[in-house]
């Protein structure tokens, strides 16, 4: 069946189908909302300052952070799990042997009104690959994730939300027994816990708006903006409800635009996040992602250094979040479950 394709609003891709896959949305329809001005500035700007200095602390004082590394791996865990306790926050360390070494995810949980009802869980890894002190990749996560945790912890959400820093992204333990998310997901699967979404962020940091500064793989340049001025939330085609949902909340309430799109696992970079662990043990999540090497040249280098990244933009992007996570906890219990609590 060739592709079909629906455009929408403004000339913007509105839906399309790829063969063998004639249900499946494969982008979002929606006008991403850009930044305007206000009384949130000062909110913003402070925001902006904190989220500098964890991605200075994790990739500017620690540094390059991986079993290889393993001192500054426990740094980063440390540190983590201090800002989290700063706040008040009870943190669980999920220990593994990984190489003889004891490495650890680390869970925070803020309990819901409605602690039958499926959790909202995000997650970022801390490591950083082989090499590079990892600002954007993925301190900028990290410290997002930190931030979510400030913002939403004095507050009674709907549904129970997990915040879990992962470890053991990175090559040479991605996609294996080894890794973090995958080790936690296998856990969430053998307890039969169920997930109403899971968000990865992932390299969240970079942005720009000059003109052809964000590439794609084929044949996605035709649909999606050619500036890296937006950031970008990617599931795999099982999630497309999930996109859909995360975008329309994101969109009504955060000042950086937001492109979503639902995908085959096959187009390169899709999957190569936390999100793929939890794809591979039947739950749906989707990607939080500037779209790394699609944009950012640093990426996977030594120069991905904290004074690379938009920290400006970087808190639009957690006010945003935060506001969508909101919703999404809020919603009604039955609303919205059966389309994206585990499957069996």
């Amino acid at each position: 069946m060739v592709a079909q394709i629906r455009v929408g609003r403004g000339g913007r891709l509105g839906a399309a189908r790829l063969p063998c896959y004639p249900d499946r949305v494969i982008a979002s329809p929606g006008t991403p909302r850009g930044p305007d001005q206000g009384a949130a500035a000062l909110d913003d700007a402070a925001l902006a300052d904190r989220l500098r200095r964890h991605v200075e602390r994790l990739a500017g004082d620690i540094g390059e952070r991986n079993l290889f590394r393993l001192r500054a791996l426990h740094a980063a865990e440390d540190y983590i799990a201090s800002c989290w306790g700063e706040a008040g926050l009870e943190v669980c360390p999920q220990a593994y042997l990984c190489q003889g070494e004891e490495v650890r995810n680390l869970e925070v949980v803020l309990p819901g009104q409605r602690p039958a009802s499926a959790a909202i869980l995000v997650g970022a890894h801390y490591d950083s690959v082989y090499g590079s002190p990892g600002a954007n990749d993925n301190g900028s996560g990290v410290a997002v994730l930190l931030e979510l945790a400030r913002l939403l912890s004095g507050e009674r959400l709907g549904r129970s939300l997990r915040l879990v820093a992962f470890v053991n992204e990175e090559p040479p333990f991605f996609r294996t027994g080894l890794m973090g998310s995958l080790v936690y997901a296998r856990a969430c699967r053998a307890r039969g816990d169920a997930l109403a979404a899971m968000l990865c962020l992932e390299t969240v940091g970079c942005y720009s708006d000059a003109p052809r500064s964000q590439a794609y793989p084929p044949p996605l340049r035709f649909f999606y903006p050619s500036t890296a001025s937006f950031i970008a939330l990617v599931g795999n085609l099982r999630s497309a409800g999930l996109v859909r949902r995360l975008l329309a909340a994101y969109r009504r309430h955060a000042r950086l635009p937001a492109e979503g799109a639902a995908l085959p696992s096959l187009v390169p970079g899709i999957g190569w996040s936390d999100q793929w662990a939890f794809w591979k043990n039947g739950y749906r999540a989707v990607m939080v992602t500037d779209t790394a090497f699609y944009r950012y040249r640093h990426y996977h280098t030594a120069e991905d250094t904290p004074d690379k990244l938009d920290y400006p933009r970087m808190a639009l992007l957690t006010s945003g979040l935060a506001a969508a996570i909101r919703e999404l906890a809020n919603v009604p219990a039955g609303q919205g479950e059966s389309a994206c609590t585990s499957a069996s």
